[in-house]
């Protein structure tokens, strides 16, 4: 009988519980692409933020008057962000996503990068489903040239362009699907090169 691949990595959830308070306490820069996502979409419109973290994203999203469904899969990360937005954040591995149609959008800055490679096309599927038809999705990825763990112990996916690309094709139909890279750094502090996906669901 074959294991399923997991969608998630323990170890690094744990990392995330444990620094919980420090992270979501870091300081950040001005969230150009998450405003140029949202200038995409209608008014009011439902979103799903996967590894919402500290919540600073959920916050800037409900203020501009969107309908931000806020998920982490890390018990300590959501907690954080529930005393940020005083309101309840979902704690959600990529496993437990089910919704059907359900979003406009999905934002998932910097939270799919920690998915095992294996397992990747099986959340981006998953993301394919929840979106309506026309909905928008933007991830990050660090990358590299397949899944290793950084100096505080993380997993990290590292995928190539081309890696990344078939794993959205095999996960379902998107129209555009635009990848743009750019250099950027992390809670470790290492300068790596970063591949930000925005795809729109065809």
């Amino acid at each position: 009988m074959n294991t399923p691949t997991p969608l998630h990595d323990a170890d690094t959830l744990a990392f995330y519980d444990r620094e919980a308070g420090v992270y979501a306490a870091r300081t950040r820069g001005e969230p150009v692409r998450l405003r140029a996502f949202l200038e995409q979409l209608r008014p009011r419109a439902a979103i799903l933020e996967l590894g919402c973290g500290g919540g600073q994203d959920a916050e800037l999203m409900s203020a501009a008057g969107f309908e931000v469904t806020p998920t982490d899969g890390s018990a300590g990360l959501a907690a954080q962000a529930q005393a940020r937005l005083g309101r309840p954040v979902r704690v959600m591995r990529f496993e437990e996503l089910e919704d059907v149609s359900a979003y406009d959008g999905v934002w998932a800055n910097a939270c799919l990068l920690h998915v095992p490679e294996g397992g990747l096309a099986d959340v981006l599927a998953r993301v394919h489903r929840a979106l309506r038809p026309g909905g928008r999705f933007y991830a990050g990825f660090k990358s590299g040239d397949g899944g290793d763990r950084d100096s505080l112990g993380r997993y990290y996916n590292f995928p190539s362009e081309e890696r990344l690309r078939a794993a959205y094709a095999s996960a379902g139909a998107w129209e555009p699907l635009e990848v743009t890279t750019g250099q950027g750094g992390g809670f470790d502090g290492v300068q790596r090169t970063w591949l930000h996906v925005l795809a729109v669901k065809g």
